[in-house]
Parts: structure tokens; C-alpha cells; sequence
């Protein structure tokens, strides 16, 4: 608990927001926890300082001039950039949030929030960086060769369509290799809380997804089922 306590403190944090008060206010309010927070007013600086300086998580809002939100994620992840990214925004649609989390985000929380939620979302994705470090970009699935950040696919020299909640999916996954994923969180992080009415959807994307992926979708090697839960990604050892 010490281990994780003291990153989480000594944890960089990078603040991507055009509105002057917000901006300040989530300062103070990650500095008064003991955080390093960074500044940028606009979506192109901040993109450039996210790369410059290597934070350990960003706070991002989306309505920005120069490079909105939702670019600045997908720029991130196409440059291979696993860093964590909570999305802050008004915008509350359904939409909205599975467009954010599609583009590479982590987390979405709508304004206005409590400053306890904020917290509360700041200390599980570093806890999740802190426990699983820092999530593959690429996944090799024996001949199946995956780039989450760029949303590619091959198998040998074949390409292979997955869509883009295929492809979230497998990064919710990847974030935890070996640890079972319940269809609650594939609905929460690829669709958004009440998109669908049942976790049938969760599985009937799996069931798409091996059918690209494995040799055997009826048994199938890389995506196991675990009765009772939901699924986990098995990782190919070295």
C-alpha cells in the first residue's frame, strides 16, 4: 500500500482545458492532493506537451480551438502513447462517450462533477497504471498481429477488419492480461453506461471478434470465456 501510495502522489498530471477558471480550479484541486499538474489551453499545446512530458495521466476536455479532444486522444494512441486519459466534458450523450472512448480514452466524466468523483477516477487509473503498468500497444495472437493504437490488423500479410469496439474492446483486455473482464465493464467502457439493455451484446461481439481472431472460434485459444464473469485475453508467452 506504501508502494502505491507514494506514486499516486509523486503521479504527473496533465490538465488539456480551454476555460481559464476550470483549468485553475482543477489545478488547485489535484496540487492541494499532492499532484504535479501540468497546464495547456488548447488542444494543440497540450497534445505537444503530453508528448514533451511524458505525464503519468491527463484530465482532457473535448470542446477545444486548434485540435478538439477526441483528436488529440486518437493522435495520442496513434503515436503508440498508452498514457491514460480521462475525458471532462459537458457533452453527456451516450454518443458522445463511446466517440471518446472509440478515439482512446480511459475514463469519461460529464460537468459539471464533484471534486470527490474526480479524485475518486484519478486514483483508479493510476492504480491501474501502477498495478498492470502500462498496457500493450500491439498484441501478437500467435499469426494475428494487432496495433491497438492504430487500429490495425493482420494475420500474416492479410488484413483483418475488426471494427472500432472490436478494437476497444481488445484494450479494455489488454490493460489486464489473464484477469477476467465482466460484461458490465465491456458495456461501460466501449458503449457507455444504458446503451443496451443486455449484456447479449457483450458476448455477440466476442463471438465476431474470435471468429476473426482464432483459428478455432469454438475453441478458441486467445479470447477464454470465464463462466459466471465474462472474458479474459490470454497473452502469447515470450
Amino acid at each position: 500500500m506504501l508502494v502505491v501510495t507514494s506514486f499516486l502522489k509523486m503521479a504527473r498530471i496533465l490538465i488539456i482545458e480551454d476555460e481559464t477558471p476550470m483549468r485553475t480550479a482543477l489545478k488547485d484541486v489535484l496540487e492541494a492532493e499532492g499532484y504535479r499538474a501540468l497546464t495547456a489551453a488548447d488542444g494543440e499545446s497540450g497534445l505537444k506537451r503530453a508528448l514533451e512530458e511524458k505525464p503519468d495521466l491527463i484530465l482532457l476536455d473535448i470542446m477545444m480551438p486548434k485540435l478538439d479532444g477526441y483528436e488529440v486522444c486518437a493522435e495520442l494512441r496513434r503515436l503508440s502513447n498508452p498514457v491514460p486519459v480521462l475525458m471532462l466534458t459537458a457533452k453527456g450523450q451516450v454518443e458522445d462517450r463511446v466517440t471518446g472512448l472509440d478515439a482512446g480514452a480511459d475514463d469519461y466524466l460529464v460537468k459539471p462533477f464533484s471534486t470527490e468523483e474526480l479524485l475518486a477516477r484519478v486514483r483508479a487509473l493510476l492504480r491501474r497504471v501502477q498495478r498492470h503498468g502500462k498496457s500493450a500497444a500491439k498484441l501478437k495472437l500467435g499469426e494475428v498481429q494487432i496495433d491497438l493504437a492504430r487500429q490495425t490488423a493482420v494475420r500474416g500479410r492479410k488484413a483483418i477488419h475488426l471494427t472500432a469496439k472490436e478494437f476497444a474492446m481488445l484494450r479494455v483486455m489488454a490493460q489486464t492480461p489473464g484477469e477476467p473482464v465482466t460484461r458490465e465493464r465491456f458495456l461501460d467502457a466501449v458503449w457507455g453506461y444504458a446503451a443496451f439493455p443486455t449484456t447479449r451484446t457483450v458476448d455477440n461481439h466476442i463471438a465476431s471478434l474470435r471468429g476473426k481472431i482464432e483459428r478455432n472460434p469454438d475453441e478458441p485459444r486467445w479470447i477464454k470465456t470465464v463462466h459466471g464473469v465474462g472474458y479474459k485475453l490470454e497473452m502469447e508467452q515470450e
